[in-house]
């Protein structure tokens, strides 16, 4: 049986309000919140039903405030502090194979969808992971080998699939610097660079292909208790990327 719907208190409304200008990009990530005498004109409402509201998305994880500083933004939607919890809670091997499983079908799509500017920012981060190889640098290899795959992701043009992937990227650095230090890193980057190929030439089912033969590689890495590797330690340096490139 169908209940009676319960209509929203004032506070509801105005958090309401307040998350769809955070959801929409009005207040950006990063900003501070108008002071509260302004948002109180505004919205036409007391001191006290500000505060609350502030206070509920504060809990939901989208406001912080710092004593003395005011209140600022701290994420663009309710999703991703909850991911980040869950996330923490998750195994890596569980948190890597979710990754992954999104990240399947976001090299399709970007396969199919892509731009000239999407190649631009995949072939940088390509050639800045290269980099750090040939300098033995996990930490700036662990940056630049996510934001290779974000700007992957960021070519199927999926803003949902986008958000999603960000929000569990974030919290796999430590395990791509814990891969570098298992692993033959000059392997990885040429399967990337092999899925740049299949993007650029539009060639789904191979960019699917190459997708699902790194994602085993790195199952196996982290699963294995045997893996001998070479610590991270390449043989050969790669050749470095041409400067005059973008």
């Amino acid at each position: 049986m169908l209940k009676q719907t319960k209509r929203l208190t004032l506070v509801e409304q105005v958090a309401e309000q307040i998350e769809d200008l955070i959801t929409s990009g009005i207040w950006a990530v990063g900003s501070r919140v108008p002071p509260e005498p302004e948002l109180m004109e505004q919205l036409q409402v007391s001191r006290n039903t500000l505060r609350e509201a502030i206070r509920a998305l504060t809990h939901a994880g989208l406001l912080k405030t710092r004593q003395g500083d005011g209140t600022y933004v701290c994420s663009s939607s309710a999703l991703g502090p909850v991911l980040k919890k869950r996330i923490m809670r998750s195994k890596m091997l569980e948190t890597l194979e979710v990754r992954q499983a999104l990240e399947q079908e976001a090299v399709k799509l970007a396969a199919l969808r892509r731009d000239e500017e999407d190649l631009v920012k995949i072939t940088h981060c390509l050639e800045q992971c290269k980099l750090a190889i040939n300098t033995q640098d996990p930490q700036t290899y662990a940056q630049w080998d996510i934001e290779f795959h974000q700007a992957v992701v960021s070519a199927s043009h999926n803003d949902l699939l986008i958000e999603l992937y960000d929000y569990i990227s974030e919290s796999l650095q430590h395990i791509v610097v814990e891969l570098f230090e298992k692993a033959d890193f000059k392997k990885y980057y040429f399967t990337h660079e092999q899925l740049l190929k299949a993007i650029t030439e539009r060639d789904s089912d191979k960019a699917v292909e190459i997708a699902h033969l790194f994602i085993q590689e790195s199952q196996q890495h982290l699963t294995s208790d045997n893996t001998t590797g070479t610590g991270g330690q390449l043989h050969e340096s790669i050749k470095q990327p041409d400067q005059t490139r973008g």
